[in-house]
């Protein structure tokens, strides 16, 4: 057995009720899967903010340099709204992304058949539904300089941000988003604005020069970013894998979050290169904020940061038999019923769980699946 350095960051709010489940989960697969990990733990966020001064600590930073993978529940909240910008809780997950390089963000926009019909859209639009989003995470307007608020005088302002983006940043991304789709029905879709904007251009011009060099096995396609919102509205399941950058990628990824009924089910993952040892600095997390409202009561929705879990057994521990199995596992416990608020709809068949009861039954799922 190999140990597995995991870094542990509950986070604020409802981050930590479903990061206790999902060590619940985790605890499972070291007793029953032959997976073997040590873990440390380190405030972020608020709760950092409030007993250290700052949303994430050197020790956390330099602990998350080390980590195989994080594993990341949410941060922020009112209390901490007026706190100076750069040591607000957000800025904490910036400066993981920022200084590990985790440049590739990837959303899945998965529907559970139980699910269906939580989605806003009709059933037949969403039933089956299985996109993959990549987004590329460290360039782009978020990062670029110049960047600020000037004073014009006479009492005007202009604020500055800049959209750039680099050859090697681009092909990084597309790398993986290729490699990623050769996983799964090889079509990958390249979304930009390359109509109006030169990093557009850009882009373009990398992705389809990279495809020609290394991947004619995958159908490449490609669209402008504000058609491609409206197609994920009008017809999501013509995509598979769609690479896009920052900004885009911020917006479409939400959209498509919609399309599942619920962001509570919504897992994540950003990774970086690979290190010389073949191992990458990888951060999964719920796509769900920390939802102060329902903090310490029981109540969240555990899935999506258990999904995380998933994803981290996927892509960074390369156990695909064993993510395979916990998705099944959640899925029997969606076809058996069991919903946490978030997901109710009032149906006769539903049955109202608290947030560790739907730990419980995960593993309960996964004792049943494994015999």
């Amino acid at each position: 057995m190999t140990d597995h350095k995991i870094l542990i960051l509950p986070g604020d709010g409802i981050g930590p009720e479903v990061m206790a489940e999902t060590q619940r989960v985790m605890s499972w697969f070291a007793d029953h899967r032959n997976f073997s990990f040590e873990t440390t733990s380190h405030l972020v966020g608020g709760a950092s903010y409030d007993a250290h001064g700052v949303p994430i600590t050197e020790e956390a930073m330099e602990e998350a340099a080390r980590a195989d993978a994080i594993l990341f529940g949410a941060v922020g909240g009112e209390r901490w709204e007026t706190v100076p910008y750069e040591q607000r809780p957000e800025a904490a997950l910036l400066r993981l992304r920022k200084e590990l390089d985790l440049f590739a963000n990837l959303r899945p926009a998965l529907v559970q058949a139980p699910l269906a019909d939580a989605s806003s859209l009709k059933r037949e639009l969403v039933e089956g539904l299985d996109i993959l989003i990549l987004r590329e995470l460290t360039g782009g307007v978020y990062f670029g300089t110049p960047r600020g608020i000037e004073d014009l005088g006479g009492g005007k302002k202009r604020g500055v941000n800049t959209h750039a983006y680099t050859s090697d940043e681009i092909r990084r991304a597309a790398e993986m988003a290729f490699d990623l789709a050769r996983l799964r029905e090889a079509r990958l879709c390249s979304v930009e604005k390359r109509n109006v904007m030169e990093a557009g251009a850009l882009w373009h011009e990398e992705v389809v020069k990279l495809h020609a060099e290394k991947y004619t096995d995958v159908a490449l396609s490609h669209m402008l970013a504000d058609n491609c919102a409206m197609q994920l509205v009008r017809a999501p399941k013509q995509f598979d894998v769609i690479l896009t950058d920052n900004l885009f990628g911020d917006i479409l990824s939400d959209i498509a979050a919609q399309l599942t009924g619920s962001l509570g089910m919504l897992p994540s993952a950003s990774l970086g290169q690979r290190r010389k040892n073949g191992t990458r600095p990888a951060l999964y997390e719920p796509v769900h904020g920390s939802a102060p409202d329902i903090a310490g009561r029981d109540a969240a929705n555990p899935l999506a940061m258990i999904l995380s879990f998933a994803m981290a057994l996927r892509y960074s521990f390369e156990r695909p038999d064993d993510a395979a199995l916990l998705e099944e596992a959640v899925e029997r416990v969606l076809a058996d019923g069991l919903r946490t608020a978030d997901i109710a709809r009032g149906g006769k068949s539903e049955r109202l769980v608290s947030c560790s009861e739907m730990g419980s039954a995960v593993i309960d799922a996964l004792k049943a699946l494994a015999l």
